[in-house]
């Protein structure tokens, strides 16, 4: 893991189109604010990690259960 130092204001660049900036230092806890292009996906890990459990367990319904839902969407 690359780790870097940085103060009130300053930023860091990933690649040519993410900045993410300290634009805030409150006790323990570091307001970032972060500039990416609109289909860049940015989420707390916590969020990003109930997503791929969701997804995970989506994807993990037997085929059976998947054939009845089919079957009542059906017109």
């Amino acid at each position: 893991m690359l780790v870097l130092t940085r103060k009130l204001g300053e930023s860091i660049a990933i690649d040519d189109h993410i900045k993410i900036r300290v634009v805030q230092i409150k006790g323990k806890q570091v307001r970032l604010g972060i500039e990416a292009p609109k289909d860049t996906k940015i989420h707390r890990e916590e969020v990003y990690v109930a997503i791929q459990e969701q997804n995970q367990q989506s994807a993990s319904v037997p085929a059976d259960k998947t054939r009845s839902v089919a079957k009542l969407l059906k017109p």
